[in-house]
């Protein structure tokens, strides 16, 4: 049984996801504000976090960012702004869905499934033998979920490692948007091509720190294909 936890400040909308994810059979923690959120976090294990942004203190992009430091628990965003920043934000900085207030109970619900449904198949796969891929300095191990550049290891979010072993399986491909989606959304959960295009750019900017500027190459007017992965390229 998934036990998750709920961060929001308003009682009632904490009330109201706690009790649809009950009924849903999952088990539910509740913290009304960011450091409420981190302390829990730290006492009990959570199999994903449904977090406000709005939060008084430390808002929820703050509490991700501390929690991304030591975990890759999933993080679905909450917020009352349809906001197309803070929703690439939430999403660069590790959060691995979103959603608008006012929001479906049966709609988050159905979120946290695919989410979980996701998590849960890419731990079933790193417990099955599978052949590292090799592209240039940019090694990925499907059994262990790690990916590595010169040697360095390189963390992505579970998103990240999805969309980067969708480019390395097919080297010579070059993918559309529409394709990437499915490869880090199966369950057809709908994403923005903004929302794509952020998981991108984080991952550049994560091989870019390991020295590998050309990792992901943009073919404009269709969508993205692997480079050649070379180190002080």
């Amino acid at each position: 049984m998934h036990q998750i936890l709920v961060v929001d400040d308003d009682p009632h909308i904490r009330d109201v996801i706690c009790f649809a994810l009950d009924k849903a059979g999952y088990t539910t923690l509740a913290a009304r504000d960011g450091d409420d959120a981190l302390q829990q976090f730290h006492k009990q294990s959570a199999d994903l976090i449904v977090l406000d942004i709005g939060l008084p203190g430390k808002d929820g992009l703050e509490v991700c960012r501390q929690i991304r430091k030591q975990s890759e628990t999933p993080i679905l965003f909450l917020s009352a702004r349809d906001d197309e920043i803070d929703r690439v934000l939430g999403l660069e900085i590790g959060g691995d869905d979103y959603v608008t207030k006012p929001f479906s109970p049966r709609e988050l619900v159905a979120r946290v499934g695919v989410i979980l449904k996701r998590t849960t198949a890419s731990n079933n796969a790193s417990a099955e033998p599978a052949l590292p891929l090799q592209h240039g300095s940019l090694r990925l191990e499907p059994m262990h979920r790690s990916v590595s550049c010169q040697g360095n290891p390189v963390a992505l979010t579970a998103i990240e490692f999805d969309i980067l072993k969708t480019f390395l399986a097919h080297p010579r491909m070059t993918f559309t948007r529409d394709q990437i989606m499915t490869a880090a959304y199966p369950s057809n959960i709908h994403v923005s091509d903004r929302t794509i295009d952020s998981h991108i750019r984080k991952i550049r900017s994560k091989l870019r720190e390991q020295d590998c500027d050309d990792a992901i190459e943009t073919v404009h007017g269709v969508g993205f294909r692997l480079g050649s992965c070379q180190a002080g390229v």
